[in-house]
């Protein structure tokens, strides 16, 4: 009941709605319940014998239905417009809180269950808080007029004639409480299938590519069992109880043909009023159907808020402290403090008591083995996840006293996967400054040497490339990539192997570039290919999570037997690395 009471405060903003609604909806059930009341006078003059009485009843009759036509006609153009509102705003407040989360958050979570929670739970919601809720108090509001009525005309023949109600009451209540466990596993099932299909299409690749087509049938066709065998036991209980709901009016219409009738004949009741008792007993049989339907609604959209409030009621565990403002001006120091960074369900940290400083202006490149905490060094900058221990300071400020937004707008990454959007060309690299002239998004794709293969797209600048960028190579998608971290101009340039999609020629003009972009700013290189290293003034080596050696090339080939062993598992790049300094200046580095 917490979470259905919580549900309907999504309908605040829209009370004046919800209220014209429901007068909508009660003003057209008094016009309906008035029809049999009239219909039933109007056999009574037909055997009366009174034409122009008939003649009034059946225009008030025609008046009765014309104005429910255009109550109902209105109603629902309220409800639709409540309802349209209702998922508008969830699902803007939604999104806007899964973005709020910090990268942790999308570790842990598949993608198609966050999916399942934004269309398919949400559209429960919005479908209950617009209609579901309206045919409820509706049928309930035309269980009490008809009633009432039907006790009007006759009290006795009215209690043996809806002697039923209260036990569909109860039924339908019963049913609700039994089917909101079963519709919400229902709902875990089919995210749990929605997730096995989006995985499925995003690495479509690799299914392909291993011939896997049938091993992956077989697996979705068992999680479709499992949606097919909780949707049974849902289906069972409707089989159950929607009949009997359906059937236990049928025993009040009953005894109102044997009493009722009998007493019609014993001339202690019109046969007019039969006709409206009869009329009436009939409009309920539909109300009280609906009322298990509308509580099956309640319970779906209930065990659906249930899995929305999970995410809504999630608070962001990266967020700015308390008085925390822009970054300072500065030039892009940044320094380590005996950082600890520990991610959550695992047993090591990734980062250990590591210390150390880029002067402003510096280049440095992060070499290690894969697991040494490369990444997890240079994600603690932007701050895309927090440490667990120690600091990490930007010109001399802890990024947790920055709001994020800011601190991030001073800060550009690359990496060797690099997400393009669905969307054009130019707006992918302008996507890091969206008030980009096309003018600065051109000489930013020059600068990242993509210019070349842009102009022999269909549409140059403006095409549109596919889902994740998939349309283009890896080269390509890399160079757009370092495009729109040059047209960001950021205070701090992290490079996470941002070319090894690239063939040499390419690689080496991209360089010439990144030189040129990396005069004077912060740059962070973490270096897969060991070549990527001559971009550095400074080489750190990081080693289980922790710093191993720092120092130049020379140094660390002299200092540091880890070094020493990186470099020569590095076969494509050894010859390089072992020329003399002087000789790497020729060579264009």
């Amino acid at each position: 009941m917490a979470t259905f009471w919580r549900l309907l405060t999504f309908l605040r903003p829209y009370r004046a709605g919800v209220i014209a609604s429901l007068g909508l909806a009660v003003l057209a059930m008094v016009a309906t319940v008035s029809i049999p009341y009239l219909t039933g006078r109007a056999i009574d003059e037909v055997r009366g014998g009174d034409k122009d009485a008939l003649m009034v009843l059946g225009g008030a009759v025609a008046i009765a239905g014309l104005l429910r036509l255009v109550l109902t006609i209105f109603r629902r153009l309220v409800a639709g417009r409540v309802s349209l509102g209702v998922e508008y705003d969830l699902r803007r407040m939604l999104f806007g809180h899964l973005l709020k989360q910090e990268l942790a958050f999308f570790d842990r979570q598949q993608t198609g269950q966050l999916m399942s929670r934004a269309t398919v739970d949400l559209a429960s919601v919005r479908f209950f808080l617009g209609y579901g809720l309206v045919f409820l108090v509706q049928s309930a509001l035309t269980i009490v007029l008809a009633s009432v009525a039907m006790i009007i005309t006759d009290p006795l023949l009215a209690a043996i004639a809806l002697a039923p109600v209260p036990v569909v009451v109860y039924t339908a209540t019963r049913y609700g409480r039994q089917s909101r466990p079963a519709i919400q596993e229902v709902q875990q099932r089919l995210a749990e299938l929605t997730a096995d299909v989006e995985e499925n299409i995003s690495g479509v690749r690799v299914v392909k590519a291993f011939a896997a087509e049938e091993r992956q049938l077989d697996r979705f066709s068992r999680g479709v069992g499992r949606v097919f065998d909780q949707s049974m036991v849902s289906t069972r209980l409707q089989a159950r109880y929607n009949p009997l709901i359906g059937f236990l009016p049928q025993l009040g219409l009953a005894a109102l043909l044997f009493l009722g009738g009998r007493r019609v004949i014993d001339g202690d009741l019109t046969t007019g009023q039969f006709a409206s008792f009869y009329a009436y007993l009939i409009m309920l049989l539909g109300p009280m159907r609906m009322l298990g339907m509308g509580l099956g609604l309640a319970q779906r959209a209930t065990a659906s808020g249930v899995r929305l409030f999970e995410i809504l009621d999630r608070d962001p565990q990266i967020v700015a402290r308390p008085g925390a403002g822009p970054l300072p001006d500065g030039n892009g120091q940044v320094e380590f403090r005996d950082v600890t960074l520990q991610y959550e369900g695992t047993r090591s940290p990734a980062l250990r008591d590591v210390s150390l400083t880029v002067a402003p202006g510096r280049t440095l490149a992060v070499v290690g083995a894969t697991g040494s905490g490369k990444t997890a060094l240079v994600q603690l900058i932007a701050r895309l996840y927090d440490v667990s221990d120690g600091a990490v300071l930007v010109d001399g400020t802890d990024v947790r006293d920055v709001e994020p937004a800011a601190l991030r707008s001073q800060i550009a990454i690359v990496g060797d996967d690099p997400f393009l959007f669905s969307a054009t060309v130019a707006e992918n690299i302008a996507y890091a400054r969206a008030d980009a002239s096309r003018e600065e998004v051109e000489l930013a794709a020059e600068r990242a040497q993509a210019a070349g293969f842009i102009a022999a797209l269909p549409d140059g600048y403006d095409t549109r490339i596919g889902e994740r960028g998939l349309t283009l190579s890896g080269g390509q998608r890399q160079r757009i990539a370092i495009a729109r971290a040059f047209l960001a101009d950021p205070r701090i340039l992290i490079l996470d192997d941002a070319t090894s999609s690239v063939d040499a020629s390419t690689e080496q003009a991209i360089k010439a570039s990144l030189r040129e972009v990396m005069a004077g700013r912060t740059t962070i290189v973490i270096a897969h290919r060991l070549s990527t290293i001559a971009l550095a003034d400074e080489i750190v080596v990081l080693e289980g999570g922790t710093v191993a050696a720092a120092g130049s090339h020379d140094e660390l080939l002299s200092a540091s037997p880890l070094y020493r062993e990186l470099v020569e598992k590095g076969l494509p790049d050894q010859v390089f690395l072992t020329r003399k300094p002087a000789e790497r200046e020729v060579a264009g580095f």
